[in-house]
């Protein structure tokens, strides 16, 4: 992961203005973001930038290194926010800001997005975006805040075919145009018209949203590679019915999905089937718990996390990660809590520094074990397994003698005390992870 970390991440990032230009004199924005959170959401896109850098949005300026960085730090539903203003409300510079908006939506449905210039120059290859995934083809993206006027296909194309005399993509690359306005019926027919039709597929800003709304609901990764391939062409020239299908099926599985798994009898060792018939606790209630907790923790990194599916979350660099989950009280007190630790998670975890954060859903304060822990330790915790295969470790949390809590480790007939993870939750009221809704 080292590409996204350091110097390396802001050189790929911005690679038109390398991090050594970026004086602190101009981070103004970001000071004020990290200190201010509240203060610089309530401000308008236009605000925030004439904020950024020296207020001049330009190729190659600070202001625009300051407002992809702090784009790759705020909460997705602000981005949205950005773009609409963008479009419903234009002002000078709003359509390289609405380009800026759309490639922080690429990143955040997992594509390596490297931005393109706001504006065409001699000798140099004018596309908005590139967005790239490890396995796939790449696409080449084009950002138009309205289809009022022609767009000129044969440029887009051009800028593909420099881009793969250049060796910078595959031959099987296509091109992606995203459109302010939900009507796009002349720029459809045009590309239906044209030569390049198979070459090239479009989406409305709004269901670029969307997809970004079921990126942020989804962990596994072959719903993402879905969304990444159903922006690539097939039958159809646009695929907003084809996102309105995923996002029903997506909302139904949702639905009928039962997140927690029951923990095992102690006196038994057997799935207790009692249990099947506990009293759910509320899922509105999970999610605000568990947005309070990696808010909580994200203030003790002094880190902001953007939501990367349900339970997990990573830092902009997605070097810091993190997998939440959260435990109704129990019943009996030699186990009041009880959570489950998944494969799936600790495959997330050990591509950065990862920490599992335990959330008790009725106590204000929560508990972040870094993975390290469970790789030394995993030998000494129950397993569950389903079809031969490892489904899940064991974390059955037991009441110390001081009355603080501990992960009991069954097969070493040993306790592990929390109380070094420690952390207090952030207040309801207070922020939550980037990409919450």
């Amino acid at each position: 992961m080292a590409w996204y970390g350091g110097i390396g991440y802001l050189w790929n990032r911005f690679p038109a203005c390398g991090p050594w230009q970026v004086s602190a004199e101009f981070m103004a924005l970001l000071h004020f973001w990290r200190d201010n959170r509240e203060a610089v959401l309530g401000q308008t896109i236009q605000q925030v930038v004439s904020n950024a850098g020296d207020g001049n949005l330009r190729d190659h300026s600070p202001a625009s290194v300051e407002l992809r960085m702090f784009f790759g730090e705020v909460p997705a539903k602000y981005l949205f926010s950005y773009a609409r203003q963008c479009l419903d409300t234009p002002f000078p510079k709003s359509g390289a800001v609405l380009q800026d908006v759309v490639n922080e939506l690429g990143r955040r449905l997992d594509f390596e997005v490297e931005n393109g210039l706001y504006q065409g120059r001699r000798n140099a290859i004018g596309f908005d975006g590139v967005w790239k995934a490890a396995g796939q083809t790449e696409l080449v993206v084009e950002v138009k805040t309205t289809d009022a006027y022609t767009f000129a296909l044969e440029t887009a194309h051009e800028y593909r075919e420099s881009l793969i005399g250049q060796g910078h993509l595959g031959r099987s690359s296509s091109i992606l145009i995203v459109v302010g306005r939900d009507d796009t019926g002349a720029l459809e027919a045009q590309v239906r018209g044209s030569r390049f039709a198979w070459d090239i597929r479009l989406i409305s800003v709004e269901s670029l949203i969307k997809l970004v709304q079921t990126r942020d609901k989804a962990d596994s990764t072959a719903t993402v590679q879905q969304i990444h391939q159903i922006l690539r062409p097939f039958e159809y020239t646009r695929v907003d019915r084809i996102i309105d299908i995923l996002l029903a099926t997506a909302s139904d599985v949702e639905d009928q999905q039962d997140e927690s798994v029951e923990p095992a009898s102690a006196e038994t060792g057997q799935e207790e089937t009692a249990a099947r018939n506990r009293e759910k606790t509320g899922r509105a209630l999970i999610e605000e718990i568990k947005d309070r907790a990696v808010a909580g923790f994200s203030k003790l990194k002094g880190v902001e996390f953007l939501r990367r599916g349900r339970s997990y979350f990573w830092s902009s660099d997605r070097r810091l990660r993190v997998c939440c989950t959260v435990s109704k009280r129990y019943e009996k007190d030699y186990q009041p809590y009880w959570y489950a630790y998944h494969p799936k998670w600790d495959e997330f975890l050990r591509d950065g520094e990862g920490y599992l954060i335990f959330v008790c859903v009725d106590r204000e304060f929560a508990f972040a074990v870094p993975r390290q822990w469970f790789a030394e330790n995993a030998n000494d915790l129950s397993v569950s397994e389903r079809d031969g295969s490892r489904a899940y470790w064991h974390i059955p949390m037991t009441t110390l003698e001081d009355g603080t809590l501990a992960i009991n480790l069954t097969r070493a007939g040993r306790k592990y005390s929390l109380e070094p993870h420690r952390f207090p939750l952030a207040p309801s009221s207070a922020r939550t992870p980037s990409g919450t809704q």
